[in-house]
């Protein structure tokens, strides 16, 4: 029985726009980058790219463009003409019947900017809790209201089904100075990494956020790099 090599894993990214306090995102910069860089480069065995999106740096205002983006690589290869999507604000968590076995193993990657890190950081879980230090770029600013209402109480976590530990692993032999976190803020990024969660959880997908420093302590060459060993790092699990 021979190798059937490298699972072949198809992974989406989204970055972020600016926000208070942040004027050039890192993220939007390697998100709006990612394809040029590895059409030259090349991508790691096991490894598409799907989509690059940046978001809005909003939160339940801009929940239905949210979903859009998370559903955006699953719609073009099912066929199922009965299915029905209903995009729903107001905290509450967009539904989409779908048949998990049309489309191959996927993977939602979320980077998002930690203004004064010094390393990366692998995003173990979320909080049903949206308290946003100022108002998002729509101007929302919510004290101790739940991401996804009737997903339990505030105090309700979400944990990323990648093997985290694996993935930091890797990255560590690849010499790059990360750590894994247990606590992704209650801002925007906690916001979107919630919902991709539930929503990965709904169809049977992975989804992971990684927070990266701004440009000014790791350069942009040198993160570049890094998330296309990410890239490698999440496949190398599946």
């Amino acid at each position: 029985m021979g190798s059937e090599g490298p699972k072949s894993v198809r992974i989406n990214v989204t970055g972020f726009k600016k926000f208070h306090g942040v004027d050039a995102n890192p993220t939007e910069t390697i998100v709006k980058n990612l394809k040029n860089y590895v059409d030259s480069r090349g991508l790691p065995p096991g490894v598409t790219l799907g989509t690059c999106a940046v978001l809005e740096t909003a939160g339940d205002g801009a929940v239905s463009e949210l979903y859009k983006v998370l559903d955006s690589g699953i719609s073009s290869r099912t066929n199922s003409s009965n299915e029905k999507v209903v995009w729903v604000s107001q905290n509450s968590f967009a539904c989409r019947r779908i048949n998990h076995d049309t489309f191959g193993s996927s993977c939602r990657l979320h980077l998002g900017v930690s203004k004064g890190a010094l390393k990366f950081a692998l995003e173990r879980q979320a909080v049903n809790e949206a308290t946003f230090c100022s108002p998002d770029e729509l101007g929302w600013q919510p004290q101790q209201l739940p991401v996804i209402l009737g997903d339990g109480g505030i105090s309700q976590t979400r944990m990323t089904s990648c093997p985290i530990e694996a993935i930091f692993e890797f990255l560590k032999r690849k010499g790059y100075d990360a750590n894994i976190s247990n606590d992704a803020g209650r801002f925007v990024c906690n916001f979107v990494y919630y919902h991709s969660l539930k929503f990965a959880e709904q169809k049977g997908h992975k989804s992971l956020f990684v927070h990266i420093p701004p440009f000014s302590r790791v350069d942009e060459k040198t993160q570049m790099q890094f998330i296309v060993e990410l890239l490698e790092a999440i496949a190398s699990t599946y």
